[in-house]
């Protein structure tokens, strides 16, 4: 027997309604719990379930086949087994050692009594990879004295250091930044991993490196900031991260750290910046000064930032994509619904956005006047339609109040051709860090934390812009000493400059 916590009322039509509200709350639950055990078991990707790869195959990545069948494959597979495809050429940049190899000399001599001559030869090319090879430089500077007068000794002067009378060359310190930051290494990790080459580096060391790094580097970010401050449209997002000795704070309470991207294909910008605040001054600040387009998503805290004048604030159509795409995860099996109108609608603005990738920014203008404007004022229908009809407290119903409550900055990438549709560009530059995070789970002082965004911006600008990270930062760290002018400083910056690979 169940015990009731209060008297069920004796109107009919009172209790019709109670329990009209009661079933209402047990199908919200449902679908709750139904969204919480797909995203627990279920897959990741917003495709159709069509395309599904069985989960299982996550266990077994290292015996999976990586690569799936091309027109050109080498051979046919009998069977179910999947083709292999054509292996793509090693980098001609790398460094190549040829290995010749030759027949005996017995078997240079033909039956016949000749001896044979070289008509041709064949080639095949192997990956080598040598270990981490340490060593030590040893600077010896001369010293000079006269013997006929008592003149003080000269000597010699050596090249100017990013961080003085330190023992981390500008490839120690260019290894320790990438090691962390591009590969997600913790510093104790990196700590062991010296160890394991007879290196004694405390990781309290590997940090004050850090640190002092990200205070040279000051000028680059400036200038960075600067470039970023030039465009037409800045991607905006933020991310939780722990930082535990902050004054005044819990060590368990949250801090942030927000990103920007932005800028043209060929000086592109991602900058970071850590705040122990979420509040709405945080990207008043960071974009004080700016005028154009800011793309978000529906945070509140970027509301101030969308009143300043000059500021237009774009809303991501991938974020309210994402809720249809839940909602959907959660109907009926085999039933079609509201959610698939929706979002046959959303992958439709997504096929044209494709279409027009490639097309300049006029050309995407037109486009999107002529073929993306009639499916909006489709959508707004049957938003206005929909909405009144689903419970807001449904998966359907949230992704109906969403789209409902955006709906005027959704809209607004079809303004210009530059404007983009979504988010996605800041998402994918908060990702690496989001991704570190999982390795080394918090920051342990506010300056660390400070210097990490730091760093983090000139690796994701690096790399977003085609540089390889390590020889970038070498090449920077080797020169940052020497530079004194604004000039120097632009020379190092990533679309300035083409460092190459140390052989």
């Amino acid at each position: 027997m169940i015990s009731m916590p209060y008297q069920l009322p004796d109107d009919p039509a009172a209790l019709k309604q109670l329990l009209a509200y009661m079933q209402s709350k047990v199908e919200v639950l449902e679908e709750e719990n139904a969204l919480l055990r797909q995203r627990l078991f279920g897959r990741k990707s917003e495709q159709s379930a069509d395309s599904t790869t069985p989960q299982l195959a996550l266990f077994d990545e290292a015996e999976s086949i990586a690569a799936p069948a091309t027109d050109d494959s080498e051979e046919d597979v009998v069977g179910p087994a999947k083709r292999r495809g054509k292996r793509k050429p090693l980098s001609a940049d790398l460094p190549r050692i040829e290995v010749i190899h030759d027949l005996p000399e017995y078997e240079l001599i033909c039956a016949c009594g000749c001896r044979k001559h070289a008509i041709g030869e064949e080639t095949s090319e192997q990956l080598d990879i040598v270990p981490m090879q340490i060593r030590v430089i040893k600077h010896i500077r001369k010293v000079y004295g006269c013997r006929g007068c008592e003149t003080a000794p000269v000597t010699a002067d050596k090249p100017a250091q990013l961080i003085e009378k330190s023992m981390a060359s500008p490839s120690v310190l260019a290894m320790l930044l990438t090691t962390k930051y591009v590969d997600g290494l913790p510093l104790h990790r990196f700590e062991k991993v010296l160890g394991r080459h007879g290196i004694d580096l405390p990781r309290q060391t590997l940090a004050r490196w850090v640190i002092q790094c990200s205070e040279h580097f000051q000028p680059l970010l400036n200038l960075m900031r600067d470039r970023l401050l030039e465009s037409p449209v800045i991607h905006c997002d933020e991310t939780c991260v722990q930082v535990l000795k902050e004054a005044d704070r819990d060590p368990t309470s949250q801090s942030w750290m927000w990103v920007q991207a932005s800028g043209p294909p060929d000086r592109k910008v991602v900058l970071f910046d850590y705040t122990s605040s979420r509040a709405q001054d945080v990207p008043l600040r960071l974009l004080e000064s700016y005028r154009g387009y800011v793309m978000t998503d529906d945070y509140a805290g970027y509301n101030a930032l969308a009143l300043q004048p000059g500021v237009e604030r774009l809303a991501c159509m991938a974020h309210a994509r994402r809720k249809f795409v839940d909602a959907q995860k959660v109907q009926p099996k085999g039933k079609s619904g509201r959610t698939d109108v929706a979002l046959t609608m959303l992958n439709k603005l997504y096929g044209i956005e494709r279409e027009l990738k490639d097309v300049s920014d006029e050309q995407r203008f037109i486009g999107r006047q002529e073929k993306s404007l009639p499916i909006l004022a489709q959508l707004k229908s049957w938003l206005d339609k929909t909405q009144p009809q689903v419970t807001a407290q449904s998966a359907l119903g949230k992704a109906v109040h969403y789209l409902a409550n955006n709906w005027s900055r959704l809209e607004r990438y079809v303004e210009a051709g530059f404007l983009p549709i979504d988010n996605n560009a800041a998402e994918r530059a908060i990702k690496p860090f989001v991704i570190g995070r999982k390795a080394w789970l918090f920051s342990d002082t506010p300056k660390g934390a400070t210097a990490s965004a730091q760093i983090y911006s000139l690796v994701e600008t690096a790399k977003i812009n085609g540089q390889e990270p390590y020889t970038w930062l070498r090449h920077v760290l080797e020169r940052l000493p020497h530079a004194q002018s604004v000039a120097d400083y632009e020379a190092l910056l990533p679309w300035n400059c083409s460092p190459e690979m140390p052989r």
